[in-house]
C-alpha cells in the first residue's frame, strides 16, 4: 500500500470521479491483493496487476445502476492534489473526460506507462490506447483553447465597459 496506494487511488478517482467510490475501489483492490496467492515476478508486475484490478473494479462500479447518475469530478474533488505531471487547470479538464480517456491519460502522463503497457493493463489493443490518447489530447486542446478564448473575451468585455482600466 505504501508503494502503490497513491497510484491505485488516483486511477480509481480518475475512473469513478468520486472520492468515496475511489476509496471503496482502493480498499477492494488491496483486499484482493491479500487474497492473491500467486507470486509476482517483479514490482512492475505487481503494479500492473494492481492497476488492472483497479480498472476492473471501477468498471464493476460503473455497471451499478445507482452509479450511472453520478457526474464528473466536482470542484471539491478537483482540489485533490494533482500528480506533478499535470498543472491544476489541466487536471480539472482531464477530470471532465470520459472514464476510458481519463484513465488512459492518467496512466500515460502521470504514471509514465507506454501505450503497450496501458493496453495490457486496460485489456485492449495498443492501437485503441493510441486512439484514446489522440481523442483525449484533441478534447483537452479544444477545451483549453475555448477557456482561453473565453478569458480573453471577458478581458475585452471588461475593457470595453471600462472595468478593466487602471488610473
Amino acid at each position: 500500500m505504501d508503494a502503490w496506494g497513491d497510484t491505485v487511488y488516483r486511477v480509481a478517482l480518475a475512473q469513478t470521479g468520486s472520492p468515496s467510490d475511489a476509496d471503496d475501489v482502493y480498499q477492494d483492490v488491496f483486499m484482493r491483493l491479500l487474497e492473491h496467492t500467486a507470486a509476482f515476478e517483479s514490482d512492475e508486475h505487481l503494479k500492473a496487476w494492481l492497476l488492472r484490478v483497479t480498472i476492473n473494479r471501477c468498471h464493476d462500479f460503473a455497471r451499478l445502476s445507482w452509479n450511472r447518475r453520478t457526474g464528473g469530478l466536482e470542484q471539491e474533488h478537483v482540489d485533490i492534489p494533482a500528480p506533478d505531471a499535470f498543472r491544476a487547470g489541466i487536471w480539472e479538464v482531464v477530470g471532465a473526460l470520459p472514464p476510458d480517456l481519463r484513465t488512459t491519460v492518467h496512466l500515460h502522463y502521470a504514471e509514465g506507462y507506454s501505450t503497450e503497457e496501458i493496453a495490457r493493463i486496460a485489456g485492449c489493443k495498443p492501437s485503441t490506447v493510441r486512439t484514446r490518447l489522440h481523442r483525449a489530447r484533441e478534447r483537452l486542446r479544444t477545451t483549453l483553447r475555448d477557456e482561453q478564448l473565453g478569458q480573453a473575451g471577458n478581458i475585452e468585455s471588461r475593457k470595453e465597459s471600462g472595468h478593466g482600466r487602471t488610473a
